[in-house]
């Protein structure tokens, strides 16, 4: 035996058979031990992109490919697949002996990187001069073909509109009903680690809208107000997607100490034939509290018939001509604009204050495990 080598028992080579693809741990390395065709392959376990464990993916054909991100190498050379073969992960050789298989760990290739240009979104966060920017988000879903009235996005028209005109803000609209974009796939169920920044949809699929929605909330805006639905005493449905594939905002500050909403604020317009108003906001400010945001004194306007009163033309007709809720969509609008100046000229003074040599008083977000 070559003495230079490191021979570790694999097992029984009639067991290992059984599998196409496994993760084995050989104390600290981790392999990805696949059988194909009569023939073992071994390569690294752990993948170039965000370490995913290779051998609990699948087979393509003789690629592996990571469960994490569908990055593939093939499943003897570790060479990445057609157009990314600079990405290669470490190879090991096998032998068989006495009815077991050994791995050399010592005869290991190299691992290698190739570079990849960074998404857009993993730029610095950096605020470019400017007066206060108040971003809209619709989460109400209908037929574009065949529009309704929502009450909720007239509402939010108003705040915008008198943003703009009284306030002199910059104002953007989205409508998450003419976004098309991905339900979120679970990747946090796979390992918090899996669960990037951007989402891992996101960087994967380009013709993902969602990106419409993080350049804007985390890069452009500084300050947001949602407007939803009720519907079936909680927010849309529309609401929730988005917000499943916000969680990847959420996670960066868990697994990387990465704050992405700094110095920003969140305020909500609900309105519906339903009741449910407290339990709605609540969950619209528990989530957004968990991004970082700040909220303004009364930080969302609200609207029902009640549980006993569902009869929605009637309850359309009362917002669209209600006086008292459309001062309340203007107010919305100035209290979070204000907040959100209040927040840009503390952190400019913060700021400003170490740049002179002096001690600056920051706000820090801790993480309480």
């Amino acid at each position: 035996m070559d003495t230079q080598a490191d021979w570790q028992d694999l097992g029984e080579v009639g067991l290992l058979q059984g599998q196409a693809l496994q993760q084995i741990s050989v104390g600290r390395t981790k392999l990805a031990l696949s059988y194909v065709n009569g023939e073992f392959g071994a390569i690294s376990g752990v993948c170039n992109h965000v370490g995913g464990p290779l051998g609990e993916g699948r087979l393509d054909g003789d690629f592996v490919v990571c469960p994490w991100h569908n990055w593939k190498f093939h499943r003897a050379s570790g060479i990445g697949e057609p157009g990314f073969e600079e990405d290669t992960v470490p190879r090991y050789a096998l032998k068989q002996e006495n009815g077991h298989l050994f791995v050399d760990l010592n005869s290991a290739t190299r691992r290698n990187k190739k570079p990849h240009d960074a998404h857009p979104l993993t730029r610095k966060l950096e605020r470019v001069p400017g007066p206060v920017r108040l971003l809209g988000i619709s989460t109400t879903a209908m037929d574009a073909d065949n529009p309704r009235f929502s009450t909720s996005d007239m509402l939010l028209q108003i705040s915008l509109e008198h943003a703009s005109q009284e306030l002199n803000a910059e104002t953007r609209m989205i409508k998450i009903n003419d976004l098309k974009f991905r339900n979120c796939e679970g990747y946090y169920s796979k390992s918090a680690q899996a669960c990037t920044w951007p989402c891992s949809i996101t960087q994967m699929d380009s013709s993902d809208e969602m990106e419409q929605v993080y350049e804007s909330l985390v890069f452009w805006c500084d300050a947001v107000i949602v407007a939803s639905p009720i519907r079936w005493g909680s927010a849309s449905s529309l609401y929730f997607k988005m917000i499943e594939r916000m969680n990847c905002i959420q996670n960066q500050v868990t697994i990387r100490d990465n704050v992405l909403i700094r110095n920003k604020v969140a305020s909500f317009i609900i309105t519906g034939g339903q009741d449910n108003i407290q339990a709605v906001a609540g969950q619209m400010l528990m989530f957004f509290a968990e991004l970082g945001f700040d909220f303004p004194q009364f930080p969302f306007i609200a609207h029902s018939r009640g549980w006993s009163s569902e009869d929605m033309e009637r309850n359309v007709a009362h917002v669209r001509r209600s006086k008292e809720l459309q001062d309340g969509a203007r107010a919305l609008a100035t209290r979070s604009v204000e907040k959100a100046q209040t927040l840009i000229d503390a952190n400019a003074g913060a700021a400003s204050t170490e740049r002179g040599g002096r001690k600056a008083h920051r706000l820090e977000i801790i993480e309480m495990a």
